[in-house]
Order: structure tokens, then sequence, then C-alpha cells
């Protein structure tokens, strides 16, 4: 008889703790996921502003012209210092704009445009003139005058990384401002240093 009790009571007992936690689990599981979705909806409507969305929606045709002419290079010089800067340029920005569409649709924002948001009237964008000029030109022509508008274009992105450091809110968009100000302050650099040997 106590051999029985004892087995009913290990029984019992292995009843109850099975149903805690089986409850427990659920109620885990359920919170958990109840705490994700608050998360994620919050952070879709309160972690950007009106800067960040500029921002990004500038960016895009910026770094879209930084391509562009980037890809000119090796069919218009020999200067092997240049086509590896250009290279460089092309692989760092063309990334970033896949970063900056993701950006944008995660805001709910409309994809950006390589031609939107004012194009020309950005800092540091050429004109359909300069740009026609550039095309034109070859050799030592081509070089000084590339040179020369990168390092007018770089110093227009960097102020508009500045503006978003000073008034964006959103962590990824302040990290790409960062990165953007970092690499073509160094390219910039760069740049002045190839004019200075022509």
């Amino acid at each position: 008889m106590s051999i029985s009790r004892t087995h009913v009571l290990v029984a019992a007992v292995a009843t109850v703790l099975l149903a805690a936690g089986c409850s427990d689990d659920s109620t885990t599981t359920h919170t958990t996921e109840h705490s994700t979705t608050t998360t994620t909806g919050a952070a879709a409507s309160t972690d950007f502003n009106d800067a960040d969305v500029t921002f990004l929606q500038m960016m895009y045709p910026h770094h879209a012209q930084a391509v562009e002419m980037a890809k000119m290079v090796p069919s218009h010089t020999q200067n092997q210092q240049l086509i590896a800067l250009a290279a460089q340029v092309e692989q760092a920005q063309a990334p970033e704009m896949q970063q900056i569409t993701d950006l944008l649709t995660g805001f709910g924002k409309p994809a950006p445009s390589a031609t939107g948001h004012g194009g020309h009237d950005m800092p540091g964008m050429m004109t359909d003139a300069q740009m026609s000029s550039l095309q034109a030109a070859d050799g030592a022509d081509f070089d000084e005058q590339w040179l020369e508008m990168m390092i007018a274009h770089h110093e227009g992105a960097v102020g508009m990384a500045q503006t978003e450091l000073n008034s964006g809110v959103n962590p990824a968009s302040r990290a790409l401002a960062t990165k953007i100000i970092a690499d073509q302050e160094s390219e910039i650099a760069t740049m002045r240093g190839m004019l200075g040997q022509n």
C-alpha cells in the first residue's frame, strides 16, 4: 500500500509539473511575440524624422551621379591611380544606394530615384553641361576635370551628411552619414594630392 501511494504521489507531482511547464511555455511565447510586435510597430513609426528622409532621398541621386562618373574612368584615362580610386568610389557607394533604398522602404517611403529630389540643386551635383564636358575629355584633361568635379561632389555629400548628424534621429541613417563623412573626406585628401601631382 505504501508503494502504491508513492506511485500515485509521483504521478500526481509529474502531472502538476508538466501542466505548469506547458503553461509557462505558452505564457512566455505569447509575451515574447507580443513584445516583439509592439517594439516593431513603435520602431516603424517613431525612429526617424523628416531630416532622415530628406538625407536619404537626396543622397541616393547624389551617389548615383558619383557612380556614373566612376564608371567613365576606365574608358577615358590610362591613369592607374585614378582607375583604382574610381573603382573604390563605385564599390563604396553602390551598396550604400541599396542601403538607402532599404531604409526608405522600411520607413514606408517611396523607393528613391536616381534623378529625384531637386537633382542638380543638391550640393556638389554636376550639371548636364559639366557631365557632357567630362564625357568628351580624355587623358590628362579628363583626369583633372574628374578630380576637381569629384572633390566638389564629395564635399557636397559631406555637408549633407553633417546635416543628417545635426538633425536626424534614425540610428542607421546617422551611421551611414558618419561612414560617408569618413570615407569621402579620406578620398578628398587623396584626390587633392593627385591634383598636386599633375
